[in-house]
């Protein structure tokens, strides 16, 4: 036994035999298999035959086998990882192998002196088949189990796994899992929810329907489960309220194998299965775009994205650069941000080898070093690369540091946007799309009325070309929606690492609620909106249900294995300058009509005229040049009269 044991050990720590090895092992069984054939069944002239005669066809044998074994590649697979597929694979190299063999005898029998005729010698040849396939299935079964057995009887194993679902894609995980190199998963079997029929077993393991919490807590304590592993998000996100919170309640792991656009470059599930996060299961159904407009608009143009390394921005130019533009423009003022999207893209274009040089690599990109304020620097950058389209996402977003910098909000935010503007108008942009935010509804923060600022001046400048008071063709179109999941500087990043130093967590208002949209599908909305805006329009996304913070924080430290209040606090600490309870997707006078797309609606507000926007932000940049707060805050007023700050210094301008 104690053989055994090192036998194991040594194939479990051995990272996998060399695949010449493999191809040596199995050579040599076929070779014996054939010998014994024909040994057996006695096919010689002679009963014993001379020992030249068992040398030939040891010879042929081995040399056939190596030959088949190398032109199928059945010595690459790991063996004790073997599947259906590779025996499958090892079969059919048999086939080869016997077929060969069978020729060669037939041929050249006389020379080798064997007497038998052509229907012993294809008898003989079954029967090799038979028994090398036996001999090579049964080695690889036998290591399976030397490996299997050194593992349950070690401490490796630390995750005892129920998989969720019974399709093909859960068996495969199960599968793979059960023979991991790095096997602390012990699959337990699968777990399905109200199934009619009841499978009783699954590739050998049981299937457990679970009908209720108790017998969810029946099977995991009875069976000692600590991991339930879902094959994809999807279902991950049906079962939030059920399995996840039986699992939360039970401080059970739950773990997630992500979507392929997640892992690129990940080998293997076991690198790819990462624990759940809450991101996961703030999802919503699949945004669906319609690609082929997408494709028509931005098809063989140049396109400009401003705030290009930003977190919504550098998806934009993620999702832009899969589409046959001609030039795509990344302009951003945060030198390290840029070139790491840099750095992402053209690494993406070599993998690709589509680009398989610098030269041309920078034909389609072209990174942009600037800021958004200097018109001079703008102006020549559209003079010289002459964009069609523009994505406008530079901005400042933090609340508090806007409340506390209300001059910057406004050099960037407004400013910035109408340089912007300006510039696309002067050299006849096709359009331009800038990105909004729900805070500039109802604005109680210096943040959300300079972006309401920055929406009323390139609706006001796009219905004064539209009507011929201002001389150009661009058409500006306004995304607007609320959070962004796993954005710069965004709660839940916050959250984690606030649980990753053991708390406590930290929440402004026990009331405080959000809406929330993962950056990929904010990112389709906007090119979405982008082509079927003709306008001056504001389009608002679908944000779905509103998340209360306080327990966004309480089911993430429980996703985490604590218990909220008790392992990790949650502490409230205030509403922070300008922050309001709730956020509100549409101004209270507004209201929107819907669109082709049912994620998208379209706000109706106030008009203005922009002779008298242009005005009121040139006094407001003068304010702003002098950093002026309280004549900057009051001038924004002034714009937008719903803003009314809250938990501010500017409250006191609100009652004069």
């Amino acid at each position: 036994m104690s053989s055994l044991k090192k036998l194991s050990e040594k194939i479990v720590n051995s990272r996998y035999l060399s695949r010449w090895m493999v191809l040596g092992i199995d050579s040599v069984i076929s070779m014996m298999a054939t010998l014994i054939v024909y040994l057996t069944l006695g096919f010689f002239i002679r009963s014993s035959a001379p020992i030249s005669t068992y040398g030939y066809t040891a010879l042929v044998s081995l040399l056939t086998s190596i030959g088949v074994f190398l032109l199928f590649g059945t010595h690459r697979g790991i063996m004790r990882h073997t599947t259906m597929y590779e025996v499958l694979r090892i079969f059919i190299a048999l086939i080869a192998k016997v077929s060969v063999i069978y020729l060669v005898f037939l041929v050249f029998k006389t020379s080798l002196g064997i007497t038998l005729n052509p229907v012993k010698l294809a008898i003989a040849q079954v029967l090799d088949l038979i028994v090398s396939l036996f001999a090579l299935v049964t080695l690889r079964v036998f290591l399976i189990y030397v490996y299997n057995m050194f593992m349950l009887s070690t401490n490796r194993v630390t995750k005892r796994v129920l998989i969720y679902g019974d399709d093909t894609k859960s068996l495969s995980v199960a599968t793979y899992l059960s023979r991991s190199m790095h096997a602390e998963y012990r699959i337990i079997g699968f777990m399905m929810v109200d199934r009619k029929i009841r499978k009783l077993k699954l590739s050998g393991l049981p299937v457990y329907t679970i009908d209720s919490y108790a017998y969810f807590k029946k099977v995991i304590t009875k069976k000692g489960v600590n991991t339930i592993i879902f094959p994809d998000q999807k279902l991950a996100l049906e079962e939030k309220d059920r399995i996840i919170n039986y699992c939360i309640k039970e401080h059970i792991k739950v773990m997630l194998l992500p979507q392929l656009s997640e892992v690129s470059g990940s080998r293997g599930i076991t690198a790819q299965i990462r624990d759940i996060r809450i991101e996961d299961l703030l999802g919503r159904d699949e945004i669906t775009v319609n690609m082929e407009e997408i494709t028509s608009f931005l098809n063989d143009k140049v396109v400009l994205v401003t705030g290009a390394a930003g977190s919504i921005g550098s998806e934009l130019c993620r999702l832009i650069s899969t589409f046959n533009i001609k030039k795509l423009l990344l302009l951003d003022n945060a030198e390290t941000p840029l070139h790491n999207i840099q750095l992402e893209l053209v690494d993406k274009e070599r993998n690709r080898g589509i680009l398989s040089d610098d030269d041309r690599i920078y034909s389609k990109y072209k990174f942009i070093l600037a800021d958004v304020r200097n018109r001079v620097r703008i102006n020549s950058i559209f003079d010289e690369y002459k964009p069609q389209i523009i994505f406008h996402a530079a901005a400042y977003k933090h609340v508090p540091m806007m409340e506390a910098n209300p001059s910057e909000s406004i050099n960037v935010n407004v400013i910035g946007t109408k340089v912007v503007a300006d510039a696309a108008v002067r050299i006849g942009v096709e359009k331009m799309i800038m990105v909004s935010t729900d805070k500039a509804v109802n604005p109680t923060n210096v943040m959300g009325a300079s972006k309401r600022i920055a929406e009323i001046y390139v609706q006001s400048l796009s219905k004064a070309i539209m009507a011929g008071e201002v001389e150009g063709k661009t058409k500006f179109i306004t995304t607007r929606f609320g959070n962004v999941l796993g954005s710069n500087g965004s709660v839940i990043p916050r959250f984690r690492e606030q649980i990753m130093a053991g708390g406590p967590v930290t929440v402004t208002h026990k009331d405080i609620i959000r809406y929330f949209m993962t950056i990929p599908e904010a990112c389709r909305l906007v090119l979405e909106a982008a082509t079927m805006g003709e306008g001056y329009e504001i389009f608002v996304f679908d944000m779905g249900d509103p998340v209360k913070i306080s327990d966004l924080a309480k089911n993430m430290i429980a996703l985490a294995g604590f218990e909220p209040d008790v392992d990790i606090k949650v502490e409230y600490t205030g509403l922070r300058p300008g922050e309001k309870l709730f956020e509100e997707l549409l101004n209270g006078e507004e209201h929107t009509i819907s669109t082709e797309h049912k994620k998208i609606s379209i706000a109706k507000v106030r008009g203005c005229t922009y002779s008298d926007v242009e005005k009121q932000i040139l006094l407001l940049k003068d304010y702003a040049k002098n950093s002026n707060y309280y004549e900057t805050v009051r001038m924004m007023k002034e714009i937008v009269p719903e803003f009314k700050s809250q938990n501010s210094i500017y409250t006191k301008l609100d009652n004069k």
